[in-house]
């Protein structure tokens, strides 16, 4: 479990993105009261985290089913996060995000879509939580994924909570430097992902 909770914070984190967030959240939740802004971060969140149980809790099963070996899915996966990490460094993620977020900036409540999905449990967080729970093996490891996928939406609620004190904060400025500090990481991620799954195809290839 404590071995792979900080790859899978560090991985989930990225794909979330709880800073990034935080001024999408803020034009989705304009007007609203306090407590009207909360009602909808944790609608969204109880959502969110859902859909990653269910796609950590399937994901051996959904494997199974579809013929695909862990090494295949080890590289998909690992592709998959390194083109969202590029979009990360060239502001792509964000640019979509916010035009996702100004679609529905209207209506009264935003807290399933677009705020638990696409934002928060996106297809890059959901596949990482198939590629995690695959790669996790054991029990343990297992609930060292989900612990980290918790505290990831911890921080999310934490920073919807300060979302008007971290935009002053931060600025602009500073939410890009850090999306591509994010971006950055997350292809390190990616690329290890990819590794590990040509080493383990070769082992099998040669057994």
């Amino acid at each position: 479990m404590f071995e792979i909770f900080p790859a899978a914070f560090a991985t989930l984190f990225v794909m979330v993105d709880p800073i990034g967030l935080t001024p999408m959240f803020a034009a989705l939740t304009a007007g609203m009261t306090l407590r009207a802004r909360m009602s909808v971060a944790l609608r969204g969140l109880g959502v969110a985290a859902f859909l990653l149980l269910v796609f950590g809790l399937a994901g051996d099963w959904l494997l199974a089913t579809l013929g695909i070996g862990l090494p295949a899915f080890r590289i998909a996966g690992g592709l998959l996060l390194f083109l969202v990490a590029v979009e990360m460094l060239f502001q792509k993620r964000t640019e979509r995000r916010e035009a996702e977020a100004g679609k529905v900036a209207a209506e009264d409540d935003p807290s399933v879509f677009p705020l638990a999905t696409p934002l928060i449990a996106g297809p890059g967080a959901l596949a990482a939580m198939l590629l995690l729970t695959a790669e996790a093996m054991t029990p343990a490891g297992t609930v060292g994924v989900f612990a980290a996928a918790a505290a990831v939406l911890a921080l999310c609620l934490m920073a919807f909570v300060l979302t008007g004190p971290i935009e002053r904060l931060l600025g602009d400025t500073g939410i890009r430097v850090l999306t591509r500090v994010f971006g950055m990481i997350l292809g390190a991620l990616a690329v290890q992902f990819i590794l590990d799954g040509l080493v383990a195809f070769w082992i099998d290839a040669i057994a």
